[in-house]
């Protein structure tokens, strides 16, 4: 196993490749995750949906991500991750492709469920293949470019993907995306590897066991990690991916590709505050301080926006890239739980680290449209409910709480510098 961690594999340019066509995929992934909050009226009087409604129909993409993350983990450390991602960007292609010809709620619903099986690989991929391509000392980085890749499709499926709608139409931008993702999946297949040559033989000595697999789940500091992942992550794609928007535009008096524009702020910075985080952490050798202070920040911004507007706009846009650049600390949980577990192990932990986040997701996102509903007066504009600012006030007051949470579980986890790595 240390041969593992020491043999210095970035020798080409192909491992570049290999990681470059990884975040293509999770680009593609957060377009597909953030696309319904540009697109929430439309949805609404289309399909006739009030905001749990709304909420479900979103979650469902949720739903089974939770679902499939349980068989992730296993499935890439044991068999070829080259095979199982592309078949998994193809079942995202296919369900945005089927999304786009959608007549009932129930193909909507399980076309979000399509998308949501497919997307579960995305991040899991991503860092076990950056773990055998890239050397230990790089891993917090390249951890911190996968928040940039991600949210760079985040940033895309806002205000461009706004404006793209606004000159065709939600379905047409749609089926296009699926014809990408076709394109995607044949590159992928095509072009990656799964390990290099180097290594390959020593990996096929490391076989998985029921034992390794114990050992992941009994460890407690995985499990703290799990649950602060999804704590510390979920604010941001129940705010940009679905309920953000809507309140931007009331709250502060904006129009559609405004409000996109202004949420798109939180990506902008959680991309740029994630390999900027990580190189800092590498720099200090630290993990757990930096998340917790960062996790800290970003409570404080979201705070101040959901709770005292009307703000100036530049004052706005500043916390809400606050809002993201703070959370950009987040990923680091990926490197703790590498550190802290095998290297033959890393797609289980990540897969693992990574579940508590889409679950989160599921119950959030449709508690909040509940919350709304609750809140409700009564008033329908252009056949769409219409939600009060007080009923925003209540039902988003969940963000701050969650990482109020997120910030004093990182109390209790350890912090582990890279020299003290387990093999």
């Amino acid at each position: 196993m240390q041969t593992l961690q020491k043999t210095p594999n970035l020798k080409t340019g192909y491992s570049i490749l290999i990681i470059s066509l990884c975040a293509c995929f999770l680009f593609y992934k957060y377009i597909l995750q953030i696309y319904p909050s540009v697109i929430t009226d439309q949805l609404m009087a289309e399909f006739h949906l009030t905001g749990a409604g709304l909420g479900n129909l979103a979650a469902t993409f949720y739903y089974a991500l939770t679902v499939t993350q349980l068989f992730v983990g296993v499935m890439l450390d044991k068999y070829s991750a080259r095979w199982i991602t592309a078949i998994a960007i193809f079942l995202c292609a296919l369900g945005v492709f089927l999304f786009s010809m959608s007549e009932t709620v129930l193909t909507a619903c399980l076309s979000r469920g399509l998308m949501g099986i497919g997307v579960a690989f995305a991040t899991v991929s991503y860092m076990k293949l950056g773990s055998v391509w890239f050397t230990p000392r790089r891993y917090p980085l390249i951890g911190g470019l996968l928040a940039t890749a991600a949210m760079a499709g985040a940033v895309f499926g806002q205000a461009p993907l706004s404006w793209l709608i606004g000159m065709w139409s939600w379905r047409t931008c749609l089926f296009v995306t699926g014809i990408i993702g076709f394109a995607l999946a044949l590159l992928f297949a095509f072009v990656v590897r799964d390990v290099p040559d180097e290594l390959s033989h020593e990996i096929k000595k490391t076989p998985i066991t029921h034992k390794d697999i114990l050992q992941v789940v009994k460890s407690k500091q995985n499990w703290l990690l799990t649950l602060y992942a999804g704590l510390a992550f979920s604010p941001v794609a129940v705010f940009g991916g679905l309920w953000g928007n809507p309140f931007i535009q009331q709250a502060y008096h904006l129009n559609k590709i405004q409000s996109a524009s202004m949420v798109s702020l939180v990506f902008l910075g959680l991309g740029i505050g994630s390999p900027l985080l990580g190189i800092l952490s590498g720099y200090l050798d630290v993990r757990r301080n930096l998340m917790f202070y960062c996790t800290l920040l970003s409570c404080a911004a979201i705070t101040i926006v959901v709770y005292c507007h009307p703000l100036p706009s530049w004052l706005l846009a500043v916390l809400l890239f606050g809002f993201g650049f703070g959370l950009g600390a987040f990923v680091l949980v990926f490197t703790v739980g590498k550190e802290l577990n095998k290297l033959s192990l890393t797609a289980t932990v990540i897969a693992m680290i990574n579940m508590s986040d889409p679950i989160l997701d599921a119950i959030t996102e449709p508690a909040i449209g509940k919350l709304l509903d609750v809140f409700w007066d009564g008033k329908i504009v252009n056949g769409v409910h219409y939600f009060s600012i007080s009923s925003y006030h209540a039902a988003l007051s969940v963000l701050p709480i969650y990482l109020i949470c997120a910030a004093l579980l990182l109390l209790r986890i350890k912090d582990r510098a890279p020299a003290q790595n387990v093999a």
